[in-house]
Formats: C-alpha cells, structure tokens, sequence
C-alpha cells in the first residue's frame, strides 16, 4: 500500500461501512414491513414492528453515545455491526426452524436496532480526523458521506424489492445480516485503531451519566442545535408515517407490490444522491436558512400528496426522486452546523443525543399511521400529515434562532509586522 493510498484508507473504510451497512438497513427497511403484512393482514401490526424497529435506534442513540465515546469510534462501528447481524440473521433462520412467534420478531428486530445509531454515531465521529487524514476538506468528506447513505437507498430500496418480489422478506432479511458483517470487516482493516480525535474520547473522567448529562446539558444550551432537533423530530415523525406503514401499504394494495416499493424509495433515493453531491459542490455559496426550508418543503409534502391522488406508478417515482433530490441538501446543512458548534470530545454523545432527539417521535408515527389508517383511510391521513409536513417545515422563516444558521465569518489572519503572507509562510 503506498503512502497515499494508506492515508486514503481511513476515510475509505467509514465510506465503504457506512453505505454498505446503509445498504442492509433499506433491505430490512423494505423487507420487514412486507413480511409483517404478509404474515397478519394487519395495517396495526404492520405499525407496531414499525414501532419496535424505530424506538431502539432512539434509545441507542440517547443512551449509546456516551459508550461510544469511551470505547472508542472504530471498536464501537465494528461491534455495533456484528451484533445487529448476529440478530438480524436471528429472523430467518427460526422462522425457517423452529418458528418465530410475531412477539418474538418484535423482541429480535428491537435488539437488532438497538445498535444501529451508536454504530452510525461512531463512524460520523471520525469523519473528521479521516478527511484531514486525506487532505481532503471536511465540507467534501460531508457531502461524500451524506451521499453513500443516499446511494445506500438507491442500491437497497431496489434490489430489496426485486428479493422480496422473488425470494421473499426473509431472505432479504439474511442478505441484510451478510452487509453487517462486510461493513464490520471494512471499518476493521481500513480503519486504524490510531485514528482518533486529538482530545480523545477514551479520556473521559466522569461517570456514565456525568458524561450522558454534560451532552445533553450542551445540546440544551444551544438554541439552534435544540430547534433542529425539534424541527426534525416533528418531521421524523411524519415520515415514519410513510416509510414504515403508508407507503407499503399503498405499494401492495395499489402500485405493484414489493417491486413497486422498492422502486419509488429507490427513486427518492437516487434523487438524494444527486442532490448531495450538487450540495458538496455549491452549497457554499447558497444561503443556509433560504437552502434548507425550500429544500424540506420540496422534499417533505410532496410524495404524501402523491400517494394521496394515486396517480400512475411512473408518476409518483417522479414526484419521489425530485423530492430526494430536494432532500439530499438537508443532511449536509444539518451535518455542517454540527462540526460547527460541538467539540470533538463530545461528538458521539452530543451526535448519540441529537439523533435520539430527531428520531424519538418515529415509533409514535409508526404505530399512530397504522391506527389512523384502519380508522380513516390511507388517502385522508396522507393529505392530513402532508399538509402539517409543509406547515411545520416553514417555520424557520419565523426567524428566532434559525437566524444564527449562516455560516460563520471566517477570522482574518493577522500577520506580525515583517512576517511573510504567503501561503508558504510558516510559523518560527
């Protein structure tokens, strides 16, 4: 390996785990829903492995940030993988032994998920010291890490559907738990147990919840990380609405089935993709707060109203890729705020908190798209959370603290009186 090649690798191997463990969580993300639907014809047990899948990503990230930053970022994406595909591959493999009562797939697929957000924290966590590693900006890094978990969708969404249509939910379910393994073994030998932030995270001196409360206490103190939060929860919730009942539900019943499903999340996906590596090459020159309520507005409501009208399935992947592409600048804005404000010691239990906060509301959306939808009709809750999607993305034009998401000034360089300017120019 030459020199270049080895300083490269570090951030090689946080982009090759983090799309190919991406790539599995679409394959459970299509796969499991299906397989629930199929086996109960229930639109509410349908919304409760909704619920179970998404309440341990929220307690794994509030809780899970603070082990992250004490074992450290490689150790703790190399565990967090292995033992969500020990788990997942739990599913398969009893149903096809001795039986998997739908209690216990609920209790597998929340141990499976319990994981998944430490293990994405971590690998987030380094990106820094990995692009610098690189020589490559930290902006770029962003925009290429954002666009693996958009390709992530483009790759999974599809090839989930064509497994389910062809092979059945379970053994998507088994591909997902191999990904586990291959984005384990990525980290593993790309990745040096030397790369670490220069203040590290195993330096930690408090106990547990000193450490839990000293980032929760940060994220508390700073207004726009707290409204993002906010914001993004009301907006995750909404989501888990489609991703987890609607939109299966509608892609069964109206569009075609698995293959249809896979396609329309396969299109927002790739939508993603693009926009995030058009955002990575101008999003510096765009103003923060105008990019981002457009770009939520555009990508939030949209597919609910599409669904809503029920009009042809190449339609509706329309909608969903402009959308995707709208939304592929949402992540890197978030991302960059982040760097901004939160020190490099605090990255995976402030992150671990942030995304617990963002995610808190899923399994609730989950479970109530569900009941709403035996109780009214998928067609009237899709137009209700549509219509409170775009109300609730426009409120950052109220001002308050979304004022402060410009970019910061960069501070000038005062050079002593005969000191050279250049960018040669070193100090002593």
């Amino acid at each position: 390996m030459t020199p270049a090649t080895s300083r490269r690798a570090p951030l090689l191997g946080l982009l090759i785990g983090h799309a190919v463990s991406l790539t599995g969580n679409m394959l459970t993300l299509i796969a499991l829903p299906l397989h629930v639907l199929a086996e109960t014809d229930s639109l509410a047990a349908t919304g409760l492995a909704g619920a179970f899948a998404t309440a341990p990503v929220v307690l794994g990230g509030a809780f899970g940030g603070v082990l992250v930053d004490r074992i450290g970022y490689r150790r703790a994406s190399v565990l967090a993988d292995l033992v969500s595909g020990v788990t997942i591959a739990a599913v398969p493999l009893l149903h096809a032994t001795v039986g998997l009562p739908f209690p216990a797939l609920l209790a597998l697929v929340f141990v499976s998920g319990l994981l998944d957000t430490p293990g994405q924290t971590a690998r987030t966590a380094l990106l820094p010291e990995a692009a610098a590693a690189a020589g490559v900006p930290i902006e770029r890094a962003i925009g290429w890490f954002e666009a693996t978990e958009r390709g992530a969708r483009l790759l999974g969404a599809p090839v989930a559907g064509l497994l389910v249509g062809t092979l059945g939910a379970l053994t998507a379910l088994a591909v997902d738990a191999v990904t586990f393994a291959v984005s384990a073994a990525a980290v593993a030998v790309l990745v040096p147990a030397s790369l670490r932030p220069a203040d590290s995270p195993t330096a930690a001196s408090g106990g547990y919840w000193q450490d839990f409360m000293a980032g929760l206490r940060f994220l508390i103190r700073e207004p726009l990380l707290r409204a993002m939060v906010l914001l993004v929860l009301v907006t995750n919730l909404f989501d888990a609405t489609t991703s987890s009942v609607l939109l299966p539900v509608v892609a069964a019943r109206d569009l075609g089935g698995a293959t249809a499903f896979g396609l329309l999340v396969g299109a927002m996906g790739g939508g993603a993709l693009v926009g995030s590596l058009l955002f990575s090459a101008v999003g510096h020159r765009l103003p923060r707060r105008a990019t981002f309520v457009t770009a939520f507005a555009v990508a939030g409501a949209p597919p609910f109203w599409a669904l809503a009208a029920a009009p042809p399935l190449p339609v509706v992947a329309v909608v969903f890729a402009v959308a995707g592409l709208a939304a592929g600048a949402i992540n890197p804005l978030i991302g960059a705020v982040k760097l901004e404000r939160v020190p490099a010691h605090m990255r995976a239990r402030v992150y671990g908190v942030i995304g617990a906060g963002a995610w808190a509301a899923m399994p609730l959306g989950a479970l109530g798209a569900g009941l709403a939808a035996d109780r009214f009709g998928t067609t009237a809750t899709l137009l209700t959370v549509g219509t409170c999607y775009l109300l609730i993305v426009l409120t950052p034009l109220l001002g308050g603290p979304w004022r402060t998401m410009r970019r910061p000034p960069v501070p000038e360089q005062r050079q002593p009186e005969g000191t050279a300017t250049t960018a040669e120019a070193r100090p002593g």
